[in-house]
């Protein structure tokens, strides 16, 4: 508190309200509250910094309990007329200074940002001219500052400065599953929906939709439209259905223009498609769905993250900086003067504006524009090339992961149009080593995306020094030239295998390439796995539920989840549960911590609280396990509370992926494959992964070596830097 440069602190969220702004408040103020700091609420946004009284209230711990699961804002938001106006901007600095408060979080996009940056600016003067007209007493020397923290809450994930803003996670939830359900129905009518998304400007939703939900077309704002783009789009739907695709679905950006800049509705382009198509269409306008429901996994731990990272700016800088934004970049927060974060987030909407389309393309960023390239590859219906340039081997080894078919679908059509021949291994190495390999083709892998499991087939096997005469025999008789394994630790490992006797068998001299999919998020080379952010999001929706029950009892839940050796299912699923405690396999579990754990939740259910949720990985100790900490915590409960355990098991697995897995398996499925024909006919062992938002390429033998057993090198994951956060708060 000592050596803070704020003392208070406070907190609203304007503009359109984005799921994952309640998980933001609550880091907020509880982290300022671990600090020492005092912590007010604004409500209904700038226009409560206007009206002041009961719209600034004072937080305490409790304000913000039970609100990580929430949609919308508990503080309420609102648009403010009289905040533009500098009369208004000096009524909002007037309740604010009266409160004592010189620091503030806004939460919104660039037009809330900007009203913060504004106010920061004018505040002295503003001050100056209030104590003038004697609203507030002002010392004549004193030269009063207002230190501000913009964060993105947004679901059109338009704002600089970060890689994602807070909503848009969820928002594109909604969406993935408005497509798949409208999938069913299309197919069962053979018909052709038009799915129309949010975004402004912004076509990401649009975008990222339709590369996770498999679409056919997308329109987004930022691809000039070309005068006879219709007959493109139709032509293209045509050949789909020729080829024996009994439906086709085409999600439109809401902010999509004609040729000629005018704004374009989806009613003109279902009206297209049923005069020149035949087809029989539906539109579907989502509209503020995607606005609504519980926040996902993702956007709870972005926000959490962001939320007290802004307490922890303002503390040490103050109004030494300007006014700052917190963004994500590379997996870590990342912080960049207000006044550049608003310029250039408002520059790709004057560049649409303005008809100048490549610009806005280059603003979006390379990965962008990547995506929307591998888009176009994926709604094609056959591929460009009809050569024979090789035979690439898919094999899905080991446990299942949620998005492994969205990668191989991926691979076999980047393959594919590479003209390369694509076989999959059915039921993994035991398979591939029977010789049980099938072709895939173009179409043959069509609606894989929206499935969960492996439509190949997986199985744990490591193969022995003695299988490799069988293996070798198999790659030679189909003339595999490279190899794409796709899985958890046991894809590393047999990768090893073969990488250690590659000299003696020839067949085995050919480029291979290991892909990370695993729900434990154990892999090196990588920082996220396919699957890991399903299972994430099935873990929250469990404890969600648990949750519910909070109102009959008082009672601890004492919740057991997967990950093995690896702390990270455990560690953010506590994090986006707002759980008390977290078991950690990087950590152990002692005898005389579980009894300070039973001493805090007898003190805190002694104050009133009614639901307690404890997170415990599988692997987190050998001694102590669900079953023994629930005994334990529930013979010192008394009778202030009982506990119960919960093991979620391979509910963990199950369902479709999550639009994060999805896109991150097609991003990999493609990088796969280019990093195979890069290096035709180079023998190599080496993974594929995540890092930040860079995708990398790592020899097999340097990853294994990353490695972190926990009994070696513990804590050397980057997820555990985020422990004590899931802690304070």
């Amino acid at each position: 508190m000592s050596t803070s440069k704020v003392r208070t602190i406070a907190v609203l969220t304007s503009g359109g309200d984005a799921p994952g702004m309640n998980a933001a408040v609550r880091a907020v103020v509880r982290m300022a509250l671990h600090h020492g700091l005092q912590v007010y609420g604004i409500r209904n946004g700038w226009q409560g910094a206007v009206e002041g009284g009961q719209a600034i209230a004072a937080l305490d711990w409790w304000s913000v309990g039970g609100i990580l699961q929430k949609g919308g804002t508990l503080l309420g938001t609102a648009r403010s007329q009289e905040f533009r106006s500098r009369e208004g901007r000096r009524k909002a600095a007037v309740h604010l200074y009266r409160h004592g408060i010189d620091g503030l979080v806004v939460i919104g996009g660039d037009g809330s940002l900007t009203g913060a940056r504004i106010l920061a600016e004018e505040w002295p003067d503003l001050l100056r001219e209030a104590a003038t007209a004697g609203e507030i007493p002002l010392p004549a020397d004193a030269r009063p500052t207002l230190a501000v923290v913009g964060l993105p809450g947004s679901i059109d994930n338009d704002t600089y400065g970060t890689d994602m803003s807070i909503g848009a996670d969820t928002a594109l939830h909604r969406i993935v599953e408005a497509a798949d359900q409208l999938v069913s129905t299309a197919s069962a009518h053979q018909r052709t929906f038009v799915l129309e998304v949010m975004g402004r400007h912004c076509g990401y939703l649009a975008l990222a939709g339709g590369l996770a939900s498999g679409a056919h077309w997308i329109i987004i704002p930022e691809e000039e439209l070309k005068p006879r783009w219709h007959q493109e789009m139709v032509a293209s739907l045509r050949r789909g259905r020729e080829a024996g695709r009994k439906h086709a679905i085409v999600i439109q950006a809401e902010g999509a223009r004609h040729p000629d800049g005018l704004p374009l509705s989806a009613a003109t382009v279902s009206d297209i498609l049923t005069r020149q198509l035949g087809a029989e269409t539906r539109v579907t306008v989502l509209g503020h769905v995607q606005r609504g429901g519980a926040p996902s996994a993702y956007d709870r731990i972005l926000a959490t993250r962001l939320g007290a990272a802004a307490v922890e700016d303002l503390m040490r800088y103050g109004a030494d900086l300007p006014p700052r934004f917190l963004g994500i970049i590379n997996n870590e927060v990342h912080s960049t003067p207000l006044v550049e974060v608003v310029e250039k987030s408002q520059a790709v909407a004057r560049c649409i504006d303005a008809g100048d389309y490549e610009t806005a393309l280059t603003l979006r960023g390379p990965s962008f524009r990547d995506q929307l390239s591998l888009l176009r590859l994926l709604t094609e219906v056959a591929p460009k090339e009809d050569t024979h340039a090789g035979a690439i081997l898919v094999v899905t080894a080991g446990h299942d992961a949620p998005g492994m078919n969205a990668c191989v679908r991926v691979v076999t059509r980047v393959a594919c149009d590479h003209g390369y021949r694509v076989l999959g291994a059915q039921y993994g190495l035991e398979g591939l080593l029977r010789g049980d390999l099938i072709e895939l083709a173009w179409m043959s892998v069509s609606g894989w995306a929206a499935r969960g499991g492996s439509e190949l087939g997986a199985g744990r096997y490591l193969l022995q020094p003695g299988d490799l005469d069988r293996l070798a025999g198999v790659l030679q008789n189909h003339a595999i030239t490279a190899m794409i394994l796709i899985g958890g630790m046991d894809a590393y490992q047999n990768a090893e295998v073969m990488a250690a006797h590659v000299q003696r068998y020839p067949a085995l001299q050919i480029p291979v390439l290991v892909v990370p999919a695993s729900i434990n998020n154990n892999l090196p080379g990588t920082d996220f796995a396919i699957g890991a952010d399903t299972a994430l999001n099935n873990i929250i929706a469990a404890i969600d539920k648990v949750k519910d029950t909070a109102g009959a009892n008082k009672r601890a839940y004492v919740i057991e989840v997967m990950g093995y050796d690896c702390g990270y299912l455990a560690l953010m699923a506590a994090l986006a549960s707002g759980a008390e405690q977290v078991y950690l396999p990087e950590e152990g579990v002692s005898l005389s911590r579980l009894a300070a754990d039973a001493e805090r939740l007898r003190r805190d259910f002694q104050a009133g609280k009614r639901l307690a949720i404890l997170i415990y990985n599988e692997r987190a100790s050998p001694a102590y396990t669900t079953e023994m900490i629930r005994r334990i915590l529930d013979a010192e409960g008394d009778d202030l509370f009982d506990v119960r355990s919960v093991t979620l098991g391979h509910v963990q697995r199950g369902g479709s992926p999550s639009p994060f897995d999805r896109i991150l398996a097609a991003r990999l499925g493609k990088a796969a494959v280019e990093t195979l024909l890069t290096a035709a006919g180079q023998a190599g062992f080496r993974t594929i992964g995540l890092r930040g938002k860079h995708i990398v390429t790592t020899d097999l033998s340097e990853a294994m070596a990353e490695i972190a057993w926990p009994a070696e090198r513990p804590h050397q994951a980057w997820f555990m830097a985020l422990r004590d956060l899931a802690r304070i708060l």
